[in-house]
């Protein structure tokens, strides 16, 4: 009985941490007595959040041989991928921003959804996805080093456009960089570094660390449960109207199929499909959150948080399908 139980909390883990966030703030909001306790526990999520992603790209960086972290041709596809089609969204809407015609009126009356896309194209991959990768048979190595490179893109891509989109925001190049560059510090190369020097000078404890993959996987699910929370209280005060939300969930649903999809497709000619596809469907949700309500409309972090939705509903479908076959070898 106990085995059969924890065999069916590992398989259906991440669909539990999906209900169980969404319906945990669903219930918090049925319930004024509680909601003064609200900015305690929004500020506990929001500092468990970064601690546990730490933890699971550290278990992930122990794993890894500094010497496996090489350059595959799949890389530099996708990064022009992304980046292309992020620049070719913000410049859309730069040139309708600069237009007095219908098309550019139609374009900025439908602003939320270009940047909607944008943010979705350009948010890097997750810390997580080596994760997710390496349940499925795929090489983590491939994808963190994909990892490592789409942030460091991003940090200089994003801030580049931020004051052509919002010229009135003040905010300038190296201020937005240094802000991106503040995120991504602490939750990219600071895991590695940590992971290489225990590595080097606590090789019993590096071997202990390494050998414990399944908990990075339990680490996942604390962390998709948090995401989900934060992204339904999001798309709950968000302030869109219902017409609004339909379309940015619509929209934030065709970037994720595209881009499992197209990950797929440059992983094929170097059997290295699966790595391809997580590294550019799985996304860093909370970055993108923060991403838009720091640079962009604030409606536009809504995206985020459906992007949540769908990329792990795919992932668990991923994950319930090799383990699926795995039984029936």
């Amino acid at each position: 009985m106990k085995e059969r139980l924890l065999k069916f909390l590992k398989d259906w883990m991440l669909v539990i941490g999906m209900i169980s966030g969404a319906g945990a703030y669903l219930i918090y909001m049925q319930f004024p007595s509680i909601h003064p306790a609200g900015p305690v526990l929004e500020t506990i999520c929001r500092k468990a959040q970064p601690a546990l992603l730490f933890l699971m790209l550290f278990i992930s960086f122990s794993r890894i041989e500094p010497g496996q972290l090489t350059f595959r041709k799949w890389h530099l596809r996708n990064l022009l991928i992304q980046v292309i089609i992020f620049l070719a969204l913000c410049f859309t809407v730069v040139w309708a921003m600069h237009r007095d015609t219908p098309s550019a009126a139609w374009i900025l009356r439908h602003r939320i959804l270009f940047e909607s896309a944008m943010l979705c194209m350009i948010c890097p991959t997750a810390t997580a996805c080596a994760v997710v990768t390496g349940k499925l048979g795929g090489d983590m190595a491939q994808v963190v080093m994909y990892t490592i490179m789409i942030n460091l893109t991003v940090s200089i891509v994003v801030p580049l456009t931020v004051p052509l989109l919002y010229p009135q925001a003040g905010i300038s190049f190296i201020a937005a960089f240094s802000r991106i560059l503040a995120k991504v510090f602490p939750l990219l190369i600071l895991p590695c570094l940590t992971a290489w020097l225990v590595r080097w000078f606590m090789p019993r404890f590096h071997n202990w660390v390494a050998s414990k993959m399944n908990l990075s996987f339990y680490l996942w699910s604390i962390s998709l449960t948090i995401a989900i929370l934060m992204s339904t209280r999001a798309i709950v005060h968000s302030g869109c109207s219902l017409l609004t939300l339909a379309g940015v969930a619509v929209v934030s649903m065709a970037c994720c199929i595209i881009q499992f999809a197209a990950g797929k497709a440059t992983g094929r000619s170097t059997d290295s499909r699966i790595e391809a596809s997580q590294a550019f469907g799985q996304k860093n949700t909370v970055f993108g959150i923060w991403m838009g309500y720091t640079f962009w409309n604030p409606l536009v972090s809504v995206a985020g948080g459906f992007y949540t939705i769908w990329h792990n509903i795919h992932n668990t479908r991923q994950l319930y399908k090799t383990a699926r076959k795995q039984m029936e070898k």
